[in-house]
C-alpha cells in the first residue's frame, strides 16, 4: 500500500533521456520546425533487473507544411570545400518565414502490471520575430489509455476479492491534451510546455478501491546555448525544469551538455539532480537516418537493484531535399 500511494504522486509521465534529441516529445511547439519531415523511435528500458521495471516506447513524426526556407549554406553530408556546421554555417544563419507544422505522437509507457498508452495529434505555427529569431506555439490532442492487468498482479491473500477475476484486462480512456511554447534562433533556444494540462481523476474500473488515482498537469521548461569550441565542433549546454503538483520532489532538473563534430556524430552526458547519471553516442548515416544510445546510471538505492537504463532511438529524415543531416533549430 505504501508503495502504490508513493507511485501514485510521483512523476506520470515517462522520463527520457534522449529528449534533447527530440524535444517533440515533451512540447507541440516543435512541431514542423525543421525542413523535413522528422520520424523518430525509440525504446527505453529503465532500471533493468528490477522485476516490473517500466519500458517506455514511442513513435513520433512531424513535418512542415509552407515552409521554404533559401538558407545560403544549407547543411549536408560533407559537402566539398565547406564545414556544414562551422562558423561561417551560423554566421548567415536565417530565421525560417512563418509556417505551419502538422505531428504524430503514439507512446506506451509500461510499468508492471500498470499499462499506458496515448496517441497525439499536434500542430504548431512558428512565427519569425526578426531575421534571426523564431516564436512557435503548438498544441497536441488525443486520448490516453490506462490499463491494469489483473493477471500479473500478486495477490495479498488467497482469493483476493478486490482482484475480482484474475483473467481480465481493464481500462479507461481519458482525453489527452498538451500545450507548448518554443523560441529560437542560431545560438539558443527556450521552451516552455505543459502535459496532460486537463487534471481529472481516473480508475480502470468503476469499482476499484485500489487502482484510483488523479491526473495532474506536468510543466517542462527547457533552455539551451549552443557554441563553438573549434570550427569542427559544436557545444550545447542545456538544462530542463520539470514540475509535477503533488510529487514527493515537485521540481526537477536536468542539467546536459551535447557535443557535435560536424554532421557526423555526436556524444553528451546528463545529471539529474538527485537522481543520477547519463550518457550518450549518436551516428549519422548519410542523411536520411541516424542512430543514438543512452545509458543512465541511478545514485539512488534503487541502484543495489538495477543495472541501470538503456535507451535507444532510431531517426529518419524523409523529403531531405536541402540535404540536412542534424537539425539546424534544436541542434
Amino acid at each position: 500500500m505504501l508503495a502504490i500511494a508513493g507511485a501514485a504522486s510521483a512523476q506520470q509521465r515517462p522520463h527520457y533521456t534522449q529528449y534533447i534529441l527530440n524535444n517533440y516529445i515533451l512540447n507541440p511547439a516543435l512541431t514542423g520546425i525543421e525542413n523535413y519531415t522528422d520520424v523518430k523511435l525509440s525504446i527505453r528500458d529503465q532500471w533493468v533487473g528490477l522485476n516490473g521495471a517500466p519500458r517506455t516506447t514511442y513513435f513520433s513524426i512531424h513535418k512542415p507544411i509552407g515552409k521554404s526556407d533559401m538558407k545560403t549554406t544549407p547543411t549536408s553530408f560533407l559537402p566539398p570545400g565547406e564545414n556544414p556546421r562551422g562558423a561561417t554555417y551560423w554566421e548567415q544563419y536565417e530565421a525560417s518565414a512563418p509556417h505551419h507544422g502538422i505531428g504524430l505522437v503514439l507512446m506506451n509507457d509500461r510499468t508492471g502490471n500498470l499499462n499506458r498508452f496515448t496517441a497525439n495529434v499536434s500542430y504548431a505555427y512558428h512565427l519569425a520575430l526578426n531575421t534571426k529569431w523564431n516564436l512557435s506555439a503548438g498544441v497536441s490532442a488525443g486520448i490516453s489509455k490506462m490499463g491494469f492487468d489483473r493477471s500479473k498482479a500478486t495477490p495479498a491473500v488467497a482469493n483476493d476479492v478486490a482482484l475480482g477475476d484474475v483473467n481480465i484486462y481493464i481500462s479507461k480512456f481519458r482525453p489527452d491534451l498538451n500545450v507548448g511554447l518554443w523560441l529560437y534562433g542560431s545560438s539558443f533556444y527556450a521552451g516552455l510546455s505543459a502535459q496532460q494540462v486537463i487534471p481529472q481523476k481516473f480508475a480502470v474500473a468503476d469499482d476499484a478501491t485500489f487502482n484510483k488515482g488523479k491526473l495532474v498537469p506536468h510543466l517542462f521548461g527547457t533552455l539551451g546555448y549552443r557554441f563553438l569550441l573549434s570550427d569542427d565542433i559544436n557545444a550545447t549546454p542545456s538544462v530542463m525544469m520539470k514540475y509535477v503538483a503533488g510529487a514527493p520532489t515537485s521540481m526537477q532538473y536536468d542539467l546536459n551538455v551535447k557535443l557535435q563534430y560536424r554532421d557526423l556524430l555526436w556524444a553528451g552526458g546528463g545529471y539529474r539532480v538527485k537522481d543520477g547519471y547519463s550518457a550518450m553516442l549518436g551516428l549519422n548515416v548519410g542523411n536520411t537516418f541516424n542512430v543514438s544510445y543512452a545509458y543512465d546510471f541511478t545514485t539512488t538505492p534503487i541502484n543495489t537493484a538495477s543495472r541501470g537504463t538503456h535507451e535507444i532511438m532510431i531517426g529518419f529524415i524523409l523529403g531531405n531535399r536541402w540535404g540536412d543531416n542534424c537539425p539546424r533549430n534544436v541542434w
